[in-house]
């Protein structure tokens, strides 16, 4: 029986999925071989299509092959399967491709039948990973179908970073806190037009860029005083938010409405926040007494043996991707790291760095790993040092060890940085950061020199904080100003 090319492709397709859907957990201490792996596997999956095989036996091989993975890894739930809602606030793990390799057989991130909780990943990541393996291991002279071949090169790599970070200007702005500062701005996870910003006026915004014109969709209003930080839960149901009055809120994002008023346990400003990523009912808070603080956002009650005194402010929060790690910076100059007991909550004090005496630590992002040159997990930090720090993660108690810095101007503001989410998947890694001069400025960490990728300019004001979507088709950043722009890529 003839099978058309349309049919070879969806087989192909099919059979990728499948096996790149388990190849996370096949090698987790040799992630260099699951290229290696899935190149092999797309060269025989192309024979196999070749030969003609008829797709319904294709497909009930694919079946049973899934089945045999599932009982040897666990299962894992389809793309899109995320976004399951619960009328609890308790919400089932997920996690995104780069984060898969750091889960380890940790009987206590296990579920009741020893199986893994509920994973799965963003599928612009994992659409990513697919299409650079079909397209880097296609035979000289086959045709990749168009869509795989623009994919691959929008977020594979195929492009230079120049090319990939290029963007045409603003696609909107949004001025709804002109006159203070917004800190902090976030595009929902796994999401490409859902975006939130939160100000000093007191209120967090929800704002929608899709249909057209882009829109405030509402306004969480409840905190007394400014609004520090916010985080979005992983389905994006609920939002947590830290205020200088002295509180923590949950809010639902579906309608706005404030499920929960939370008061720090010290009564003092509430400086930063983060969810712990593998379980979102808890939250761990900063706060300006120097503590950090495990909360069950549930009960609304500190967690026994989830809090610690750092040597100031405690300006911000990370967790690595597995939850097992929490870095905290404050303002003397000093990264603590703790261990992060997953079944109880508490925390262990491991580490601690002292980036500059004295020079406040604003931002802290962390990365399993930024790209296929450079597999070290990695800290970026701000510390109001005129420059953009890159840390390298040593061992398993959060050890730091520089890496390389990048210029850009901060002294006194709360400037934030991010790394950009599909990095994991091109050639090559940038780092995205607000600066005081204004500007939004783009880093490759693995260019020697001439690191600067792109500089956004038109904010008026010191920009605080970035953010991508999900597919790094829009990147907004805020300023102290109040203003919120989007900017979008450049179509090619």
């Amino acid at each position: 029986m003839a099978i058309s090319e349309a049919g070879r492709r969806t087989c192909l397709n099919a059979a990728a999925w499948a096996c790149r859907r388990y190849n996370a957990y096949r090698t987790p201490t040799f992630p260099q071989f699951r290229t290696q792996y899935i190149r092999r596997r797309s060269q025989l999956l192309r024979e196999n299509a070749k030969a003609g095989h008829p797709p319904a036996l294709r497909r009930q091989y694919l079946r049973l092959r899934g089945q045999l993975l599932g009982q040897r890894y666990g299962p894992l739930s389809e793309p899109g399967s995320a976004r399951a809602y619960s009328n609890s606030i308790v919400r089932s793990s997920r996690t995104t491709l780069d984060r898969m390799e750091d889960f380890e057989d940790d009987p206590r991130a296990l579920g009741a039948r020893g199986h893994r909780r509920s994973v799965s990943r963003g599928s612009y990541q994992l659409q990513a990973q697919m299409n650079r393996a079909v397209y880097e291991d296609r035979p000289p002279g086959s045709v990749v179908p168009t869509s795989a071949a623009e994919a691959s090169r929008a977020m594979a790599g195929d492009t230079s970073l120049s090319e990939n970070y290029a963007f045409a200007g603003m696609y909107h702005v949004f001025d709804q806190h002109v006159d203070e500062a917004v800190p902090r701005v976030r595009f929902a996870n796994d999401d490409r037009h859902r975006l939130a910003c939160c100000s000093l006026d007191g209120s967090i915004s929800l704002c929608q860029l899709v249909p057209a014109p882009p829109t405030v969709l509402r306004v969480l209003r409840g905190h007394t005083r400014g609004v520090s930080d916010f985080a979005w839960s992983l389905s994006n149901d609920i939002l947590v938010s830290t205020s200088l009055d002295a509180t923590m809120r949950i809010w639902a994002s579906e309608d706005g409405r404030c499920i929960r008023e939370i008061p720090d346990p010290d009564g003092a400003e509430l400086l930063c926040c983060t969810f712990q990523p593998v379980n979102n009912n808890l939250t761990v808070v900063g706060n300006a007494k120097h503590n950090v603080h495990v909360m069950n956002i549930s009960t609304g009650k500190k967690v026994k043996g989830g809090s610690s005194k750092l040597t100031g402010r405690v300006l911000a929060l990370s967790f690595d991707a597995p939850g097992r790690l929490l870095w905290a910076g404050d303002d003397r100059g000093s990264v603590f790291s703790f261990l992060f007991d997953m079944a109880t909550g508490k925390l262990t004090k491991a580490k601690r760095l002292v980036v500059h005496e004295g020079s406040p630590v604003t931002s802290i992002s962390a990365r399993s790993w930024v790209s296929r040159e450079a597999r070290d997990p990695s800290l970026l930090i701000n510390a109001c040092l005129n420059k953009l720090l890159l840390y390298r993660v040593v061992d398993n108690e959060g050890t730091l060890q520089l890496k390389r810095s990048f210029p850009i101007e901060q002294s006194s503001h709360p400037v934030r940085s991010i790394f950009c989410p599909l990095m994991s998947f091109r050639q090559g890694a940038c780092v995205v950061t607000g600066s005081e001069d204004m500007c939004v400025h783009f880093f490759d960490v693995e260019r020697a020199a001439k690191a600067a990728v792109n500089k956004l300019q038109g904010h008026s004001a010191p920009v605080l904080d970035v953010s991508f979507n999900c597919d790094e088709s829009l990147l907004a950043s805020s300023d102290a100003s109040g203003m919120v722009i989007v900017w979008r890529r450049e179509q090619k």
